[in-house]
């Protein structure tokens, strides 16, 4: 009895009798019956009652003796999917020991991982300049759960590492790991786990009638999952699915046609809609509210949304005292019958970020200490919070109209809190940062979550500075990767929609389809087509006010002591961090590969004043719009294509000339296109712009080299390790440039503070193997030759230098073995050619 009671209580909840029946029916039939079913998907908006439905389908499947497992957002790749299945499953009683065990060692691989990218992001020795790179290497790392594909690495990495480093990747990671299959775990953990998920699903089907996995809010979870479980459910891939498995999804938006359009019968779609009468009555009834005015105001106020109905229903009103109340405010919606002040205050102004904690949920509440815990604590029972991953977040149709009645109730306090709010995430951001460069923020989620917060508030604000703030760091976002882009586009979406600001919604739907057109690049491409263009004879006119000059071409000099002052300005310490105003421009703290940072926003512009819109036309200062020009160009040189690299640079210098980070990567890229006298030009006007540069010093260093003149390029390099002791790149080159002076002990001490720096780079290692071979002492430079194979299994520089180190030591077998390796790797290798012929003559006699 005590069970048919339940099931009814559950049936009043709910009260989606048809889709129930549904769902339920399907076990009734065996999975040979054509009218059986493998995949339901509930969709419909936030608030219908799609968690509640999919809850009961679960309830339903136990009943029938299924195992069972639920996963919904706070759940982020496929692994923490079949984490999360492993754990229920064991809950029920069976243990999936082998794939429990290979997601340890997914776990425990992608830390190791961590340390192999230390060395395969490195720069070849041919790669540009890149001071504080092991910080950007970290930032790569941010896109394991992103590989395959090396996208996620675009901003993090500087391009020229980049156009070499994918393949140095993989092979780090195979040097590192124990086996191929511990590399897949890493590049590809789908493939691994995934088969061994239907074998664990296979045992466990000989013991219980039925699986059914459900997997909620689809629409978070989906952009990862959906193509893997078609693959999963549609294919033999992975191996065979029992038949008895039964998936359920849910999410706000129908099953995307183009991927399941073709398994019409094999998938059953459940739309949801609003409650009828019928059912919000029964709801209503379920619950004690069955006076007539008291429910005739629900219907009235909810329109039978079951979120609202069931946030209205749990107050229970005993009276209609104030059915009649004209305002039709969202407070007076959600919290009519809640009559303590501090738990009304609470709930609306909890609803003002786009995430709670309890520490967020004070600074938005503004309760006090010791009351913020009990009152967050009743937060998290309300029917229309949900708290997933140690976050709570507002259903979105409760959430919308409260916002909207404390927008137009009092736009100033409106406008405070938020600046507040802005103030505190900016607060928790700069304490997260701890002297971190620009690409390591980039890639640590925590810190992305703060930015996002404290814009998204500017903007709610109004803030005249936000506008700038956010397109400078969209600019960054598309150099970061795909997913990082959509993030920030999706902020402008939700500012926009929640603090009424038409412009800012309209750049949202403007840039998210450029987004899903042409991906990062489409986004710059189209914020750029905003800019105003300026007339022939005046090249800075139109919308943009930059102070434009031609830069007249410097001569190459011979060397670069003219460029050294004293005293010596060196960069401000705070500067190169991402500290930025509440309010204002954004000082230039995101500009993009971080050793080749610009000054901050030299344009003049004061802020665009009174509406935090983005209107792109009067936002784009001149470095701003620079900025994007500066994001197309780390782009293409992410894709070897230096020339269109170089020319939107050009671009750039002509909208912001006395940007020195601008020169300095155009000087860089120059570098690598061999174009020197123009790189040297370009570098010399960074550091004229910026003595202090210490990225421009290094490039310059390794261009005056490249030009036969180790003097000069020693003067350089000295500079750049002035300025970062740490610099290994720097500190490589002028290992370099002493071999050229033919200084072999200050050229092996400055490659073992590189080796002591950075233990895991091959080119590190190579490069102070030639230098113990070069001063005689072969035995020591092969130890350094191995270890750079260990880290790269296919580095032709090394398998050449250690063949002629073995040829020394009189294995001349070994020595054309390895010399054959390298040519094989490299075919145009000329000086392992030589090498080999020479190895060839002596053996032949």
């Amino acid at each position: 009895m005590q069970q048919i009671a339940q099931r009814r209580r559950r049936a009043g909840l709910v009260a989606r009798d048809a889709e129930r029946e549904l769902f339920r029916g399907n076990f009734d039939l065996p999975p040979e019956d054509e009218r059986h079913r493998f995949l339901f998907h509930v969709h419909g908006d936030a608030g219908v009652g799609k968690t509640f439905l999919v809850r009961e389908f679960e309830q339903i499947a136990r009943e029938r003796g299924a195992l069972t497992a639920y996963v919904d957002e706070s759940a982020g790749s496929v692994p923490e999917v079949l984490a999360a299945v492993c754990r229920q499953a064991a809950d029920q009683g069976h243990r999936f020991k082998e794939l429990d065990k290979l997601l340890l060692a997914h776990h425990e691989r992608r830390h190791e991982a961590e340390l192999a990218a230390l060395a395969a992001l490195d720069p070849a020795p041919e790669a540009g300049p890149s001071a504080g790179s092991m910080a950007v290497a970290r930032a790569g790392l941010a896109g394991l759960g992103l590989i395959p594909g090396v996208g996620a690495f675009t901003g993090a990495v500087d391009p020229g590492q980049l156009a070499q480093g994918a393949d140095r990747l993989r092979t780090a990671l195979g040097a590192r790991f124990r086996s191929h299959e511990d590399v897949r775990l890493v590049l590809s953990p789908e493939s691994v786990l995934t088969p061994v998920l239907t074998k664990e699903l296979a045992d466990a089907a000989s013991a219980v009638p039925w699986i059914v996995l459900f997997f909620d809010t689809y629409e978070r979870t989906g952009p990862f999952l959906d193509g893997w479980l078609h693959d999963v459910m549609t294919t033999d891939r992975h191996g065979a699915l029992p038949a008895t498995v039964v998936v359920v999804t849910a999410g706000q938006r129908p099953f995307d046609t183009a991927l399941w359009g073709g398994f019409a019968d094999f998938v059953t779609a459940v739309p949801l809609e609003p409650f009828t009468d019928a059912e919000a009555r029964a709801l209503l009834a379920d619950r004690g509210v069955t006076a007539e005015p008291v429910v005739t105001e629900v219907l009235r106020l909810t329109g039978g949304l079951p979120v609202l109905v069931s946030t209205l229903a749990e107050t229970r009103p005993t009276g209609p005292d104030d059915v009649h109340d004209p305002s039709a405010t969202a407070l007076e919606r959600f919290l009519k019958w809640e009559r303590e002040p501090a738990r009304r205050a609470a709930a609306v102004w909890g609803a003002l970020p786009r995430w709670l904690d309890a520490d967020v949920f004070r600074a938005a509440a503004g309760c006090p200490e010791e009351q913020r815990d009990e009152l967050y604590d009743w937060l998290t029972g309300l029917a229309f919070t949900d708290e997933r991953a140690a976050r709570l977040r507002y259903h979105d149709v409760v959430r919308a109209p409260m916002l909207r009645w404390q927008r137009t109730r009092s736009p100033r306090e409106w406008a405070d809190r938020h600046r507040h709010l802005a103030v505190t995430f900016r607060r928790w951001r700069e304490e997260s940062e701890a002297g971190r460069g620009a690409g390591e923020l980039w890639a640590d989620e925590e810190w992305r979550e703060l930015r996002l917060a404290e814009s998204y508030h500017l903007l709610c604000a109004r803030d005249p500075g936000a506008p700038r703030l956010v397109i400078r760091d969209l600019a960054e976002a598309c150099e970061q990767s795909e997913a990082a882009a959509e993030r920030w586009v999706r902020l402008l979406g939700d500012a926009g929609r929640d603090a009424d600001l038409a412009m800012t919604a309209g750049w949202w739907r403007e840039l998210s389809e450029a987004l899903g057109e042409g991906g990062p690049g489409a986004v710059l491409d189209r914020m750029l087509s905003h800019v105003p263009v300026p007339p022939a004879d005046h090249p800075a006119g139109g919308g943009l006010t930059s102070r434009w000059r031609p830069v007249t071409p410097r001569p190459v000099f011979q060397d670069d002591a003219d460029l050294l002052g004293d005293p010596w300005p060196r960069p401000d310490p705070g500067s190169a961090g991402p500290g930025v105003p509440v309010t204002g421009v954004d000082a230039g703290a995101h500009a993009g590969v971080a050793e080749a940072r610009g000054g901050s926003d030299e344009s003049g512009e004061p802020a665009v004043p009174g509406t935090g819109e983005m209107d792109l036309g009067a936002a784009l200062s001149s470095s701003l719009a620079a900025r994007l020009h500066r994001g197309r160009a780390v782009l293409a040189a992410a894709r070897g294509d230096y020339p269109a690299a170089v020319a939107q640079l050009g671009h750039a210098v002509r909208l912001a000339p006395r940007d020195a980070g601008l020169f300095a990567l155009r000087g860089e890229y120059r570098r690598v296109l061999r174009h020197h006298s123009a790189a040297v030009r370009d570098l010399r006007e960074a550091l004229t712009l910026d003595p202090g540069h210490a990225y421009a010093w290094a490039s310059l260093g390794a261009t005056r080299l490249a030009l036969g003149a180790p003097a000069a390029a020693l003067i350089a390099l000295d500079r750049a390790l002035e300025l970062e002791p740490d610099y290994t790149w720097a500190l490589i080159r002028r290992a370099r440039v002493w071999r050229e002076l033919g200084e072999p002990g200050r050229r092996l001490a400055d490659l073992d503070r590189a080796v002591a720096l950075q233990p895991d780079s091959p080119w590190a290692h190579c490069e102070r193997g030639d230098a113990l071979r070069t001063a005689g002492r072969d035995e020591e430079a092969l130890v350094a030759y191995d270890l750079a194979l260990t880290l790269d299994p296919e580095y032709r520089s090394a398998y050449a230098s250690r063949g002629v180190s073995r040829f020394n030591l009189g294995h001349p077998a070994e020595a054309l073995a390895d010399l054959d390796r390298a040519l094989e790797l490299d075919p145009s290798y000329t000086w392992a050619r030589t090498q080999r012929d020479a190895v060839v003559r002596h053996r032949d006699g």
